[in-house]
C-alpha cells in the first residue's frame, strides 16, 4: 500500500499524485520504491492508456530529500543514485505515455522526474532547475543526460554549472516544457492532452513511443529500419483494420487495444 501516492483513474487515464507535503514532495527511498511499484502495476493494467504524474499543493517535486542525503558516503550515495536513475528510466521506457503535470517546484530530482516523462505541461507558477552544484554535488538521477538531450549541450551546461532556476515560460522557450498555462487551467489542459492520446490506437501509440525512444541512439538508417518494423507490426492488430475501415467509411471508431 503506497503511503505517499494518491492514485486516481478517470476513463483510460490514471493520475499519480505525490503527496508528501512536509518535504514538498521530495524524493526519498520510500517514495521512489512506491513510484516503481505503481508504474509496474499501471503498465500492465489494460484499462490504463495514459499516465499523469503530479504533486500536491505548491510543489511537483522539490528535489531529492536532502535530509536523507546529509549523512551519506560514497556507497550510500551510489545506491541512492542507482535507485533514482532506475525508477526514472522505468518511467522513460514505460510502454504507455506519461505526462508530467508540473504545478510548482520541479527542482533537482523533480526536474529529473519531469524530464523522464514523455510530455511536460506546466503551470505559470512552476520552477525548473538542477541546482545540485549549490549543494556540493552533481545531478544523480540522470539529469545531466536527459537535459542535454532535451535542450542541447550548451544550454544544459549553463543551467547545470550555474545551478540557475528558471520559470515555466523560459523552460518552454528552451524546449524543456511543451506548454505553459495558468494554474487554474493546468489540470484541464493536462487531461485534454491525455484524452487526445487515450482515444488513439493503443498499440500504435506504444509503437510510436518505442520508435522515438529506441531510435534516438541509433544511426538514421537503423532508426528508419526500426520504424518500418514497428509500422508493419501494427498491421497485425485489430485496431489497424478497424481504424482504416472507419476512415474509409467516414466513421469514428473506438479502439480496443488489440
Amino acid at each position: 500500500m503506497e503511503q505517499n501516492l494518491i492514485i486516481q483513474q478517470e476513463g483510460f487515464i490514471a493520475t499519480i499524485t505525490i503527496n508528501a507535503p512536509k518535504t514538498l514532495n521530495a524524493l526519498n527511498v520510500e517514495i521512489l520504491n512506491e513510484l516503481s511499484n505503481v508504474f509496474d502495476k499501471l503498465n500492465t493494467d489494460e484499462s490504463v492508456r495514459v499516465i499523469v504524474i503530479t504533486g500536491t499543493e505548491r510543489s511537483f517535486v522539490s528535489g531529492a530529500d536532502i535530509q536523507s542525503m546529509t549523512g551519506m558516503g560514497y556507497a550510500d550515495a551510489k545506491a541512492f543514485a542507482e535507485l533514482g536513475a532506475s525508477v526514472l528510466r522505468k518511467i522513460e521506457t514505460l510502454q504507455k505515455p506519461v505526462i508530467a503535470s508540473v504545478n510548482g517546484y520541479a527542482l533537482g530530482g523533480g526536474c529529473e522526474l519531469a524530464m523522464a516523462c514523455d510530455i511536460r505541461i506546466a503551470s505559470t507558477k512552476a520552477k525548473f532547475g538542477l541546482p545540485e552544484v549549490s549543494l556540493g554535488i552533481t545531478p544523480g538521477f540522470s539529469g545531466t543526460q536527459r537535459m542535454s538531450r532535451l535542450i542541447g549541450f550548451a544550454k544544459a551546461k549553463e543551467l547545470i554549472f550555474t545551478g540557475k532556476i528558471i520559470n515555466a515560460v523560459e523552460a518552454m522557450n528552451i524546449g524543456l516544457v511543451n506548454k505553459v498555462v495558468e494554474p487554474g487551467l493546468l489540470t484541464e489542459e493536462v487531461m485534454t492532452m491525455a484524452q487526445a492520446i487515450a482515444v488513439q490506437a493503443p498499440v500504435a501509440v506504444v509503437n510510436a513511443k518505442k520508435a522515438i525512444n529506441d531510435g534516438w541512439d541509433l544511426c538514421m538508417e537503423d532508426g528508419i529500419k526500426l520504424e518500418m518494423e514497428l509500422f508493419a507490426r501494427c498491421f497485425d492488430t485489430q485496431d489497424q483494420k478497424k481504424g482504416m475501415k472507419a476512415f474509409l467509411n467516414k466513421q469514428k471508431t473506438e479502439f480496443d487495444g488489440k
